[in-house]
């Protein structure tokens, strides 16, 4: 995985004030060196879908590997707590590292469900508590989007491509150029934000907007109204050919020429002549089909009998289904009557306020848009804004923990555990299984005992074709234990990921619930430690 500096906010500081006045408290008492155990995990699947993509990984052991205290750092704290603490204290903070820490954690991209630990933190209980905040505040919204962006992937042909143009939506440049990161990861093909592409490698696609054409108000305004000829290089008169191809065209789009805005041909001629090579217009400023299609087709014939081919048009409002059938309609006869069998195959881009409703509505009507350019629905997850990971403590000293509560959702599972996912002979996912660590690890052919982690009477067996082992030890003795891949190949393994669900689980309305389940041994100690830590009540 190509690094890439970690911005300046993701620091030891970007944590909640609690975790550093509980640190205080362990180091006073004396109890900051117990060995713990942390679990990060969601318990709800995002979107009321039935898995979630984990995302997030490569940031959070950067900035483990990176973590430390400045001396700014604290002499800000020492201003802002007890004037009674310790300086010895403030020196500890200074001189701290995670070198002693360990993290386990499934592989980034993968599918995940809820109460599945994604991250196993272990290590001394002060040092575990700090890293809390800052690794749920790194993985909750890259988690988030990438599943949002995996389900808008989904919701039409695989075919079609989709592009990210949420900077200007997102929640702040920071979560502009996370929403570009993590919706690559969750299928998209490109973005709009060149820092991503310059950070992360991920393709950058642009055109131009609606200020471009209302820039031009007629013809005079082209200073440049020739082109050279990419084969010959003659300079040719560009400005005239786009107008006798617009006369030409008029009684095959019956549409009259002097109908048409000359201010959007002018700024359509200027694009071309920029970008003869590249060009692609916006083309609804004033009126798509009796405007946008005729000046761009114009064009389009002028830039072939200059030996370039266009690339294509972006719908950015109206009805998207309707407008991008007509528009492939008008290609089709116009790559007929000029016998120009690529006018027929111009890319047609959509991008009018998108969310994934909208898709599947678009896939039911029918619709001939090849590209998406999505943003505001898609980097701010207007459909569920959060994705609600935890930090749980599960083991203190060898001994595991839990956290009750009257609802069962709230339940922690205790203790250190392992995590197998085992697959049917079609190579698709059946069910999670965890287990302690001290249980052995069920065995493909082999028949295991799985059962719902709160209801008894949820049981069943299976008999796995393959078992996936899913934690991989990522952070011990100070450094990362695993050469991490480049981002382009998480993002494919994320796609692979997805496949190895049914269909019947990925589906967008009432998908069939994964299952998430425990070993038999997990299980009744779980309700033992459950029962013991519950006091019983007594009726008066």
């Amino acid at each position: 995985m190509a690094t890439t500096q970690q911005p300046n906010a993701v620091q030891p500081m970007l944590t909640d004030l609690y975790q550093i006045s509980m640190a205080y408290a362990y180091w006073k008492s004396g109890k900051h060196q117990d060995e713990s155990t942390f679990d990060l995990f969601f318990r709800k699947n995002p979107f009321g879908g039935e898995y979630a993509l984990f995302a997030g990984l490569e940031d959070c052991l950067k900035f483990i590997e990176n973590y430390k205290f400045q001396k700014s750092d604290i002499d800000y704290l020492q201003t802002v707590m007890p004037d009674y603490i310790e300086k010895e204290f403030f020196d500890f903070l200074l001189n701290i590292n995670m070198n002693d820490i360990k993290i386990y954690a499934i592989p980034e991209g993968s599918v995940s469900f809820p109460r599945v630990p994604l991250l196993r933190i272990e290590g001394p209980i002060l040092k575990a508590q700090l890293l809390e905040t800052t690794l749920l505040t790194l993985i909750n919204y890259a988690s988030l989007v990438a599943t949002n962006a995996a389900r808008f992937r989904a919701a039409v042909d695989p075919s079609k491509k989709f592009y990210e143009l949420g900077l200007r939506r997102a929640q702040g440049p920071d979560g502009g150029l996370s929403a570009s990161k993590y919706c690559y990861l969750g299928g998209f093909d490109g973005t709009s934000n060149v820092l991503a592409g310059k950070l992360y490698g991920i393709p950058i696609r642009g055109t131009h907007a609606h200020a471009y054409i209302n820039s031009y108000q007629n013809l005079e305004e082209l200073k440049n109204k020739e082109l050279t000829d990419r084969i010959t290089g003659e300079s040719r008169p560009f400005v005239q050919l786009c107008l006798k191809y617009l006369d030409e065209l008029g009684p095959i789009l019956k549409v009259l020429p002097d109908q048409t805005h000359k201010g959007e041909l002018a700024a359509f001629i200027a694009y071309a002549t920029a970008f003869p090579s590249g060009f692609l217009a916006l083309v609804d400023t004033y009126d798509v089909l009796k405007s946008g299609v005729p000046n761009f087709l114009a064009v389009v014939l002028a830039l072939h009998e200059c030996q370039y081919e266009a690339v294509g048009l972006r719908l950015d409002s109206g009805d998207i289904s309707y407008l991008s059938l007509e528009v492939r309609a008008k290609f089709i006869e116009v790559a007929q009557k000029f016998n120009l069998p690529f006018i027929e195959h111009l890319t047609i881009v959509a991008s009018n306020d998108i969310n994934e409703d909208t898709l599947h509505s678009l896939e039911k009507q029918g619709h001939a848009v090849d590209i998406f350019g999505i943003g505001t629905h898609l980097v701010t997850c207007q459909r569920q804004p959060a994705l609600g990971c935890v930090y749980k403590l599960v083991e203190l000293n060898g001994i595991p923990r839990i956290k009750v509560s009257q609802d069962i959702e709230k339940v922690t599972i205790p203790g250190r555990k392992d995590l197998y996912r085992l697959y049917d002979t079609n190579g698709k996912a059946l069910c999670d299984l965890m287990t302690k660590t001290d249980e052995p690890a069920p065995i493909a052919g082999e028949r295991v005992l799985c059962r719902h982690p709160f209801f008894a009477t949820k049981r069943a067996y299976v008999t796995p074709t393959s078992v996936q082992c899913m934690y991989k030890l990522y952070w011990a003795n100070g450094q990362i234990q695993h050469a991490l891949p480049a981002w382009h190949e998480v993002r494919s393994f994320a796609q692979q990921q997805i496949e190895t669900l049914r269909k019947d689980h990925r589906r967008n309305l009432n998908p069939t619930p994964y299952k998430v389940s425990v070993s038999d041994s997990l299980h009744l100690f779980l309700h033992k430690l459950w029962m013991s830590s519950v006091p019983i009540g007594e009726l008066a």
